[in-house]
């Protein structure tokens, strides 16, 4: 389901779309249009498109293949905005708690032989975000991050 909903908060026009999804991998394609369409709408360039599916991607994808103890289908909600020049994206999810940004930082330098598994996915949205936060709150999981759409 997509929800539209254009308003006026303090004279700056704030253009917002919602999608929940079912925590499955093949809900990604849904996202990717999602992202496509969103950008479709609102001129975004090639490249912001492109970033912001790679960082949902990268979120997504971790929440679906960890963050559930169950078989069981949760939904996963998404919301972006742009708000002046920024995009600003909200993801909400019933998983288990887990703070993608107290992982330990990779060192991209480190030999590929000598490299932990993992980390590398939350290294790359922390470089394409300009902003992230996480939150628990109640039995949510809840990642915000800014674009900015001037770089």
């Amino acid at each position: 389901m997509v929800l539209t909903l254009d308003i006026f908060v303090n004279k700056k026009f704030i253009i917002m779309k919602n999608l929940s999804i079912e925590n499955k991998i093949s809900s990604l394609s849904i996202i990717a249009s999602f992202v496509e369409q969103f950008g479709a709408e609102n001129n975004l360039s090639q490249k912001h498109i492109f970033e912001l599916n790679l960082i949902l991607d990268e979120l997504i994808t971790n929440t679906i293949n960890y963050g559930y103890s169950d078989d069981e289908a949760h939904m996963i909600e998404i919301s972006m905005e742009i708000e002046n020049e920024n995009i600003l994206v909200k993801i909400i999810d019933d998983g288990n708690e887990f703070n993608p940004l107290s992982k330990e930082e990779v060192n991209i330098n480190e030999n590929l032989d000598q490299r932990k598994i993992g980390g590398l996915g939350i290294h790359i949205v922390k470089q394409k975000t300009d902003e992230i936060k996480y939150e628990r709150k109640g039995d949510k999981n809840i990642v915000r991050f800014v674009k900015n759409l001037t770089k």
